[in-house]
């Protein structure tokens, strides 16, 4: 096992939390308890995950004493709303849960962003600890303390950022996750590389098909290294007003795709993959990185077996969606561009025809 740590500090407190990652190390209940206020815990999860690792993570509670209620919530990007948001607080108000019990999101990075908003609203805030099961959460979305939930018109647009007291990361639990789930990860950890590491990057083409095949040396690296990042530039920027925007390269252009194939349709890594493509596309466009460049960011994404192609919409309902997205200032949108590989800019300055030549050129002919 290994530790990263997030080191948030402020005048008034100290908020720095380790991230514990190894192989097998779910029932290590012994990470938790010092960040446990009282030995009574909410266990929050969903139909697919509920059946491989809670009962397994309750015995374990239980043999330290720790008294769990487990709120099973339905599966799949569609349902991170309000609707099941207010399932978590029925639950919570009915089994009447303290200011001192602490919220557990054991899951995907679904479940992780529900139980983390409902940890910052209930009793206007409460403990949560994040267990994370699937790739992409245990890279991204269970470190940092963005919570949420999506709305009709834009995803991830209302929720709170409120940060774990200690993630457990177990790349164990990857062994239950479906191929197509596990590719989506892998396209958080390629951004990695693409904004911070060009020695990752070069790391995670030499070894794609290890990844791919889940050994597990390749997969605690590749979690280790994202991890690291991605706390670094947390602590640098904890609430997204510098160089925590960096993190989105791709996201913008993915949650436009994500919202116009309605939620859930293409998963956010996917999504996020393409997005990728068309944001190094017109790095491409606009001068900052070499056709060599490019054509390696497509090569390792389809080695990962990402989509490179966006799908078909036209120019305008792109810059529509995209206009939906939370980094939008002043009406304009903020574009995370590729400088090299390994360094990422923020920019507003994008010509409108130069955008919009690479919309075309980036999406599916049908």
């Amino acid at each position: 096992m290994q530790t990263v740590k997030v080191a948030l500090f402020s005048a008034e407190q100290d908020r720095s939390y380790p991230i514990h990652i190894g192989n097998g190390i779910l029932e290590r209940v012994d990470l938790l308890l010092p960040h446990l206020p009282q030995k009574r815990v909410a266990i929050v999860t969903n139909t697919t995950v509920a059946p491989f690792y809670l009962d397994r993570l309750r015995t374990a509670l239980e043999r330290h004493d720790v008294i769990s209620n487990a709120i099973i919530l339905p599966d799949g990007e569609d349902h991170k709303n309000w609707q099941t948001l207010n399932l978590i607080f029925d639950a919570l108000l009915e089994q009447r849960c303290e200011r001192k019990t602490t919220l557990i999101a054991l899951g995907g990075g679904v479940i992780g962003d529900l139980t983390g908003f409902a940890a910052a609203a209930y009793l206007r805030g409460v403990p949560f600890i994040q267990i994370p099961t699937t790739l992409l959460a245990q890279v991204d979305s269970s470190v940092g303390g963005k919570t949420g939930i999506n709305h009709p018109l834009g995803k991830n647009m209302i929720g709170a950022f409120y940060q774990p007291r200690v993630v457990l990361t177990d790349s164990a639990t990857l062994n239950t996750l479906p191929d197509r789930e596990l590719r989506a990860g892998i396209a958080e950890v390629i951004k990695y590389g693409l904004i911070r590491d060009a020695h990752f990057f070069t790391w995670l083409e030499q070894n794609m098909t290890r990844l791919i095949a889940r050994d597990a040396d390749i997969l605690g690296k590749a979690i280790r290294r994202s991890c690291e990042i991605k706390a670094e530039i947390v602590a640098a920027d904890e609430h997204e007003s510098g160089v925590r925007s960096l993190l989105n390269l791709g996201h913008t252009f993915g949650h436009a795709i994500e919202n116009a194939m309605g939620y859930g349709v293409w998963l956010h890594g996917e999504a996020v993959a393409a997005g990728t493509i068309m944001a190094a596309a017109l790095s491409k466009q606009l001068e900052f990185i070499s056709e060599s460049d490019f054509e390696r960011i497509c090569g390792v994404f389809q080695m990962a077996g990402l989509p490179i192609i966006a799908p078909k919409l036209s120019p305008d309902d792109y810059l529509s969606l995209m206009k939906l997205d939370k980094k939008v200032e002043g009406g304009r949108v903020r574009f995370i561009l590729l400088k090299r590989i390994g360094e990422a800019i923020m920019s507003h300055d994008v010509p409108a025809l130069t955008l919009t030549e690479t919309l075309l050129t980036c999406m599916a002919n049908e």
